[in-house]
């Protein structure tokens, strides 16, 4: 009875922990929110490329769609950081939200056209990177006020399992949708979801800024990025996503993968496949809650996520690929939940948005030029070729940028002087809040 006992604590110890959950009724909001628009998004991130494809026959038309997200990605993002700072997070995610939504529609009336046309996929690509750009900052910083500093690993751990949840459901069935019932049903279900989305937004607790909160400026990103470049730590966590992003995210290229391994029947799942290794890691997460070397995931996980990319380029049977793409985004998942953690628990208050801004560009310019990348080497060389080879490139930059910078290494948030200094204003701001 004692061994059977033991492991059921032992399993039970795997389980995701549940805290911010039953501590947040705005993280419950924001969690059912996000596997809602998640859902749509991936139908929609699914169906671009497809339809892209469809109307060109061309990988590097489809790898562009990179470049043209690029520019908007970058401007939006520093400055909806700035504004995350600035203004009512709650307003910011409503409104970016409900114009998510309109591109979506933009994008059904196009695809119901007799023959629809190419350049308003460019044109709403580049829409939803903008929008994009100006809601992450607000998303990403308001939850380390809504959680208690204590559960900002196990939020981590949550908010990723729902991403993966939605990047698991979108991909699967978008790959069916658009098989079966074409792109304008793909997009309309995006429609549908993101109306639901501003539904359950309108119902957040208003988040006014903090009370050192400044006006949106170009000083204030310059102070903003001055903080993050004298902070080895986050320099790393930044670098490495972006490394590993640029020269290991082959998405773009999966339809032509498809194609050439005689398998168009599984770009469904291959898309979804990195999802599943994360889903994995995610419902097996509860023991990140009690790790304290949060930079050793960033380290590991990417350097696992680029072994398995490289591995799914060699290989010219499915099956062995698929199996690949879900190491690889195991891998992903440990490295994402590291970066997310150490964000949460060393940034100040007022920074928070200025440096959630500069986090959408690490974790979005990667892959974004990973995609030109990916697109342009394929017509070059071959798909697996740009495949394995990015996957090579990625281990060796990370390898590079962990010597580079090992503090990240070392990172520990129990000795960390910017952690104990979050904690410790994170525990004032509980005590000061009105209870009742």
């Amino acid at each position: 009875m004692t061994s059977r006992t033991s492991l059921a604590a032992r399993l039970a110890a795997l389980l995701p922990d549940l805290s911010p959950w039953r501590s947040s009724a705005d993280f419950r909001l924001l969690w059912v929110q996000g596997i809602v628009t998640y859902f749509g998004s991936f139908m929609a991130l699914i169906a671009l490329p497809l339809q892209i494809k469809d109307l060109t026959g061309s990988p590097l038309a489809v790898g562009a769609m990179g470049a043209v997200e690029l520019v908007p990605l970058v401007v939006f993002g520093l400055y909806g950081g700035a504004l995350a700072d600035a203004a009512d997070r709650r307003k910011v995610i409503l409104a970016t939200e409900a114009g998510l939504g309109l591109l979506a529609l933009v994008l059904l009336v196009n695809a119901a056209l007799p023959d629809p046309m190419l350049w308003p996929l460019y044109v709403v690509a580049g829409g939803v990177s903008a929008l994009a750009g100006l809601q992450r900052p607000a998303l990403d910083s308001l939850m380390a006020r809504i959680v208690p500093h204590d559960q900002l690993g196990a939020a981590a751990a949550l908010n990723s399992l729902r991403w993966q949840a939605g990047a698991i459901m979108g991909p699967a069935l978008a790959g069916l949708v658009v098989a079966y019932a074409g792109h304008a049903t793909a997009y309309g279900v995006t429609v549908v979801t993101f109306a639901v989305s501003v539904v359950l937004c309108r119902r957040l607790a208003p988040a006014p800024p903090a009370e050192q909160g400044t006006k949106p400026s170009l000083r204030g990103i310059v102070e903003g990025a001055r903080y993050a470049w004298s902070r080895p730590v986050l320099l790393g966590t930044y670098a490495i996503d972006m490394a590993a992003m640029f020269f290991a995210f082959p998405n773009t290229i999966f339809p032509f993968l498809a194609d050439e391994l005689d398998a168009e029947w599984s770009l469904g799942l291959m898309y979804a496949a990195g999802s599943v290794g994360s889903l994995v890691l995610g419902l097996t997460s509860g023991w990140t809650s009690r790790v304290r070397r949060h930079g050793l995931f960033v380290v590991f996980g990417a350097a696992v996520w680029g072994l398995a990319i490289a591995a799914a380029g060699w290989f010219g049977d499915v099956w062995p690929v698929l199996a690949c793409l879900t190491v690889a985004g195991a891998g992903d998942m440990l490295s994402g939940l590291g970066r997310s953690t150490i964000w949460n628990q060393t940034i100040p208050e007022e920074l928070r948005g200025r440096l959630a801004g500069i986090e959408v560009l690490s974790y979005s310019v990667g892959p974004q030029l990973g995609q030109v990348r990916a697109g342009g080497m394929a017509g070059w060389t071959g798909t697996r070729t740009a495949v394995w080879s990015g996957g090579v490139a990625c281990v060796a930059s990370v390898a590079l940028l962990a010597a580079a910078l090992p503090k990240l290494l070392t990172y520990d948030s129990e000795t960390d002087e910017d952690a104990l200094r979050r904690r410790a204003r994170s525990e004032e701001a509980l005590r000061a809040a009105p209870t009742g």
